[in-house]
């Protein structure tokens, strides 16, 4: 267990470097074993570069960090993509525009040091169960509600990996068969429904049905097409009822998404992040009351809902534990 580890520290600090890396912009950032973040840089990723380039600029970057950085015992890397958890290599990362790209192998030869890589948003479930929201708990799921939808699973205390190394893609489960189409192959998703893309879109298409009662997001956003979930949530704050009546349904369809995963992995502790969550706080407490009407009544009696509470240091936090070694007991397939 995690918390055990926590107790019986070492004294003296082991630093390791976390990267969260993304479509528009890559943090890296030297952590301590307390989940300290000592010193931080961004930069834009610009992946059309290519990932050499990014990853020579990522090197470069070490050096922002201060002396210390020489001292990281390795680095963990969380990419927005689907990467094969043995060999560290990325398959696709739509943001990104990469595939097959042998990211823990390249980087390390480049840096010199030992590297490990996982999803983004497992690397932020790490950071949130290690030192955030999720300390303590044994059994946890995690939802980062942003332009998309993705998630990750805490079971027994150990990270659920999956077949292939996908598990916990929430955002792709068809909670309306035949539903509105998704950014993925299929149709129905729940991030067609709740993410901050689907959100926009559906606002645009309450607006042109309702050009004056969605006259309040069009003044916030300029036009059209410059309406975003932001704008939405902004709307909504001011009492808007289009960019209500959009609230409901995320809240409608998140909640259902939920009670499906609540049923079927019995978790004791649901935390909700991502940029929309971050948006508006309340969110979090709206889905609670809904997903609560819907499970089963036996996954009540501890069952818990959050917000994220590390921001945007959750993914590279995470990240920076991949290289340790305690790490491996809990990162073991279940």
């Amino acid at each position: 267990m995690f918390a055990s580890m926590v107790r019986t520290r070492p004294k003296k600090d082991l630093l390791s470097l976390g990267v969260d890396m993304g479509g528009t912009k890559t943090r890296i950032a030297l952590v301590d074993n307390r989940g300290r973040v000592i010193a931080s840089h961004t930069f834009p990723t610009m992946p059309e570069r290519g990932p050499e380039r990014v990853f020579s600029e990522l090197v470069s970057s070490m050096s922002c960090l201060g002396r210390s950085s020489s001292k990281a015992i390795g680095i963990g890397v969380g990419i927005a993509g689907q990467v094969e958890a043995e060999t560290g290599v990325l398959h696709f990362a739509p943001n990104l525009g990469w595939e097959d790209v042998p990211v823990r192998d390249v980087l390390s030869q480049m840096a010199g040091v030992p590297v490990e890589v996982t999803n983004d948003v497992r690397a932020a479930t790490l950071g949130e169960w290690a030192f955030g929201a999720g300390r303590g708990y044994s059994n946890v799921v995690c939802l980062f509600v942003g332009t998309g939808i993705g998630g990750s699973m805490i079971l027994e205390g150990r990270v659920v990996h999956g077949c292939t190394n996908t598990a916990g893609e929430f955002g792709h489960m068809v909670v309306v068969a035949d539903g509105r189409e998704c950014r993925c192959r299929n149709r129905g998703c729940l991030e067609a429904y709740g993410g901050g893309w689907a959100i926009a879109k559906r606002a645009r298409e309450l607006i042109q049905e309702d050009p004056e009662g969605g006259r309040p997001i069009l003044d916030l956003a300029g036009d059209l097409e410059s309406v975003t979930a932001a704008t939405v949530v902004e709307a909504y704050r001011e009492g808007n009822r289009v960019a209500g009546q959009v609230i409901e349904e995320v809240v409608h369809y998140l909640s259902a998404g939920i009670a499906g995963i609540v049923n079927a992995f019995n978790p004791c502790l649901v935390i909700l992040g991502g940029g929309v969550v971050e948006g508006l706080p309340s969110l979090v407490k709206m889905v609670e009351g809904e997903t609560k009407k819907r499970v089963l009544t036996a996954t009540l009696k501890r069952l818990r809902f959050t917000k994220a509470s590390l921001g945007g240091d959750a993914g590279v936090i995470g990240a920076s534990l991949l290289p340790r070694k305690e790490m491996k007991g809990w990162m073991e397939k279940v």
